[in-house]
């Protein structure tokens, strides 16, 4: 009878601790094997390392589950609990996400002014959602071509006949600086796109061009790099409101590291990645002078417009903009 006892109160201790334990269901963005959403893996692993028996992350996928432009939406109403993904595909929501293209800093900076502070308010304002950290910055974009890039007499980059692929990241640079006419197309159909010659340029990041297979039909990388990656992970707010202290307290002391170590193993990725891409052949176009000077300035100044323009429309109107640009970008640079 004693050990009958004895076993029902463990099992009925186990089953509390069990019900005790905060578990968050997560999706990605992009396919498993790219850089970034390994990037993310490793930080799930962090959280269930450090979490356990407290705070577990199940991950359900990536756009094979959820849609990588529907995932924002999908965190928002609670049907996923977390998603890794760029602001930029939910930029109509959060403009301000721009702040975060247009830096020249890294997250460890952006943390330590209060910048990821302001943005997380803004999120938890305007989507209800818990901005929980900036992942894999200080990374920057590169244009990519097929063939070898025109530069006109005064060594300004011409894309008149280019084929150029776009997305919510750099059209307002595409369209309204260099004029470009640009193909939308998701990251998951790049390849296709570009095998089957729909597109024949593309801006990305500086890594992942590799894991994507995309040097396979691209041959040259015009500098300067552009922009920054804005890369963040995302919680519902009444899902990270119903955690204990001690899980958010897990969470963002992983991702506070976790900023840091990405940034850190994303720089030497991308000198890993230049290298190999330069022994297959890639060619690097670089404009010089006023010509590049303009590039940035327009890259930056068209997208800031952009934000400006769309929080201005918002109710709460663009009150923190002047805020964002400085905390984000550091003139001395």
């Amino acid at each position: 009878m004693k050990t009958t006892f004895f076993a029902s109160a463990a099992a009925m201790l186990l089953a509390t601790t069990a019900l005790a334990e905060d578990r968050l269901s997560a999706v990605h963005a992009f396919p498993e094997t790219l850089i970034y959403t390994q990037s993310f893996l490793s930080f799930v692993d962090k959280v269930n390392e450090a979490g356990e028996g407290v705070i577990q992350i199940d991950v359900r996928g990536g756009p094979e589950a959820i849609g990588m432009f529907q995932q924002p939406d999908a965190v928002r109403n609670g049907v996923v609990d977390m998603v890794y993904t760029p602001g930029s595909f939910y930029a109509g929501t959060v403009p301000e996400k721009d702040a975060l293209v247009t830096a020249n800093i890294a997250a460890p900076v952006a943390r330590e002014n209060g910048g990821i502070d302001l943005i997380d308010e803004i999120h938890q304002e305007k989507m209800g959602v818990k901005y929980l950290g900036w992942f894999d910055s200080g990374v920057c974009y590169n244009l990519w071509t097929r063939n070898e890039p025109s530069l006109d007499a005064d060594g300004n980059l011409d894309v008149s006949g280019l084929k150029l692929r776009g997305n919510a990241v750099y059209n307002a640079f595409f369209s309204d600086y260099l004029g470009a006419q640009v193909i939308d197309l998701p990251t998951t159909d790049v390849y296709s796109g570009l095998e089957r010659g729909v597109v024949d340029a593309t801006g990305w990041t500086q890594i992942g061009l590799i894991d994507l297979k995309w040097n396979e039909f691209l041959n040259y990388r015009i500098e300067p790099c552009f922009f920054s990656t804005d890369l963040g992970v995302i919680v519902n707010l009444d899902k990270w409101e119903s955690l204990s202290d001690e899980s958010r307290q897990i969470l963002t002391e992983v991702a506070i590291a976790h900023e840091a170590e990405s940034a850190e193993a994303l720089g030497e990725k991308r000198d890993e990645d230049f290298a190999a891409l330069e022994e297959q052949g890639m060619q690097v176009v670089t404009l010089k002078g006023e010509a590049a000077e303009n590039y940035l300035a327009a890259a930056r100044g068209e997208t800031l417009e952009r934000m400006q323009e769309l929080m201005s429309a918002h109710p709460s109107g663009a009150g923190n903009y002047d805020t964002l640009v400085d905390l984000f970008y550091d003139d001395s640079e």
